[in-house]
């Protein structure tokens, strides 16, 4: 998958203009608040969902202009493409190769892309929800069944929750508390086991990618951590079984709370570093090393999945590496296309193949094409 071709009009505070591209390490420097971040969002659009910052559509909109187009050459699964999303009069209209969609989301079949931005190091520094929707948004790209079970799940969840403070004032209403149970049991353990098959797999990725960042010096792992005691060796019905009981052991403390304490929206992945936890003990640079390990993992096992490469979006990643860790990442990533955002022009300097561009007032140059 290889971005042919960029072009944006009105698009934040972008100059009208565009961009071709190199296949491989594409470095994007530039001060502070000059537009190399919207460049990356740009792109990241055309996977079908919305701003990695949380924009909504009208706020990508240029300062006093009254709608955005962006639209983009790519090659994908054998053959040359093109998508392209407008939005005006808080409507957006969807072309994939000249054919108007109903949804962005049908860009999802033909591109996707994995985004690391610096409020991804929360994944390590904050708490266990980040790291549960970082596992969910990551299968949820790979598997629609795992989106619906999700979806259901939440939903029972929500359910539930409310019930349990119904019993809290009526007590008849909790033996009609198991049928929401066996709901919550059917839907995550299909949860739990394919979070297990996931952080087995990324894990495996991770380690190697967190090797060579380190220079074989730090080893990277991942442990999910479950408040039903699951294993991940254990079968879908074991995992059943195991979430049933649990459920059930932990009724009476959920009357008393009314909240479901046990299951798969109650845990947690463990990440360390030379097996000490990374972020107890992780300097800066060694966790963010440790999120961009785990997000090239990320796209490993989407182009595992699809048979084709995603397209890698470093936004700020190189601050608070050492050099030869911002080596690794500028010259070992070229078998995807690669896009870097950076502060420091130096840091251009590092790179041994690729296109740098220079972002200065939203005005975007090519400074040197390298080979």
């Amino acid at each position: 998958m290889i971005v042919k071709k960029l072009e944006f009009e009105n698009f934040r505070n972008l100059n009208n203009s565009y961009i071709e591209p190199d296949g491989g390490v594409n470095v994007i420097y530039g001060e502070n608040a000059q537009g190399k971040t919207n460049l990356l969002e740009c792109i990241w659009l055309f996977c079908g969902g919305h701003s990695f910052r949380g924009a909504k559509e009208n706020e990508l909109i240029q300062f006093e202009k009254d709608f955005f187009k962006i639209k983009m050459d790519f090659y994908s699964f054998s053959r040359e493409q093109n998508a392209e999303i407008r939005f005006f009069n808080s409507k957006k209209q969807v072309f994939l190769n000249g054919v108007e969609k109903i949804s962005s989301s049908f860009l999802t079949e033909v591109f996707s892309a994995v985004v690391f931005s610096p409020e991804h190091l929360t994944l390590i520094k904050r708490g266990p929800a980040l790291r549960r929707k970082f596992l969910d948004g990551a299968i949820c790209q790979q598997k629609i069944r795992y989106a619906v079970a999700l979806s259901k799940y939440n939903q029972i969840i929500n359910q539930r929750n409310a019930l349990l403070k119904d019993i809290f004032k009526h007590k008849e209403l909790k033996d009609t508390l198991q049928i929401w149970d066996d709901s919550l049991t059917s839907c995550g353990a299909i949860i739990l086991k394919e979070r297990l098959e996931y952080i087995k797999k990324l894990k495996e990725y991770a380690r190697e990618y967190h090797f060579g960042i380190s220079f074989d010096k730090e080893t990277l792992d991942m442990e999910y951590i479950s408040t039903a005691n699951i294993d991940e060796n254990d079968s879908l019905e074991v995992i059943k079984d195991k979430l049933e009981k649990a459920y059930q052991k932990s009724r009476n403390e959920d009357f008393h709370t009314g909240y479901t304490s046990v299951g798969p929206h109650r845990d947690d992945m463990d990440i360390k570093i030379n097996s000490i936890s990374a972020k107890t003990f992780g300097s800066q640079g060694q966790q963010r090393s440790a999120v961009l390990s785990i997000k090239l993992s990320e796209a490993s096992l989407l182009f595992e999945k699809n048979v084709e490469k995603p397209i890698i979006l470093l936004d700020d990643v190189l601050s608070e590496l050492d050099s030869k860790r911002q080596d690794f990442l500028l010259n070992k990533t070229d078998s995807y296309q690669t896009f870097v955002t950076c502060c420091e022009e130096s840091n251009k300097e590092q790179l041994r193949k690729g296109k740098v561009f220079s972002v200065s007032n939203g005005v975007i140059t090519n400074v040197s094409a390298l080979r």
